[in-house]
C-alpha cells in the first residue's frame, strides 16, 4: 500500500525539462521540442514541465497547462541570468554553446546539446560530440531528437570533472624560466 502512494506521489512531483538556445536564434531546435511526439517522450520519462527559452527565434511553441495530464509548457525569450532555471531543471536540453554546456554540466544536470547545423564553420558540434563520446551528455540534432529522447539512459551519464590544469601551468612556467613553486 505505501508503494503505491509513494509512486503517486512521484509522479506529482515537478520535474522540469528546460531548453535554452541562449543569445541565438534556433527555431529548429524550438520546433522539435514543441512536437507531439517530443513532449509525448517527455511526459512518458516523468518529466511535468516543459520551460523553453526561445532567444531571437520566431517560432512560438503551444502553451500548456498541462491539466489534461500532459506535459505543461511555457517560454520566454531571455532572461539576465539562466542559473536559477538550470538548477531548478530536471533535464536541460541545450545549444551547442560551452557557456550553457558547461554552466549545466557544473550543476551535475543531465544534459541533451543539440546541435545547430545551420551555423557556418559549427566547431561547437566537436565539443558537443567529444563531451558525449565521453559520456558526460547526450548530442542530438533537431531531426533525432526524439530518438534521443527516447533511447537515453541517463543513468549511463558520468559526472563532468573539470580538469587540473596545474600540470600545464606548470609546464609553461618552466618554458619560461620561472622555478617550480
Amino acid at each position: 500500500m505505501g508503494d503505491r502512494g509513494e509512486e503517486e506521489e512521484g509522479r506529482r512531483r515537478k520535474r522540469v525539462v528546460f531548453v535554452t538556445v541562449g543569445t541565438t536564434r534556433f527555431d529548429a531546435l524550438v520546433s522539435a521540442v514543441d512536437s507531439e511526439n517530443v513532449r509525448k517522450v517527455l511526459a512518458a520519462k516523468g518529466y511535468t514541465h516543459l520551460l523553453i527559452q526561445l532567444g531571437r527565434g520566431s517560432y512560438l511553441p503551444t502553451k500548456s497547462d498541462g491539466d489534461d495530464g500532459s506535459l505543461a509548457v511555457d517560454y520566454f525569450t531571455f532572461s539576465s541570468s539562466i542559473a536559477d532555471y538550470l538548477r531548478s531543471a530536471s533535464l536541460v536540453i541545450s545549444h551547442a554553446g560551452s557557456g550553457s554546456i558547461f554552466e549545466t554540466l557544473r550543476l551535475c544536470k543531465p544534459l541533451v546539446v543539440v546541435v545547430n547545423e545551420d551555423l557556418m564553420d559549427n566547431h561547437q558540434s566537436e565539443l558537443a560530440e567529444e563531451l558525449a563520446d565521453r559520456k558526460h551528455l547526450y548530442c542530438a540534432r533537431p531531426q533525432n531528437l526524439y530518438q534521443t529522447l527516447a533511447d537515453m539512459d541517463l543513468n549511463t551519464l558520468l559526472p563532468y570533472s573539470p580538469g587540473d590544469a596545474t600540470p600545464v601551468a606548470k609546464h609553461i612556467n618552466r618554458f619560461l624560466g620561472f622555478p617550480d613553486d
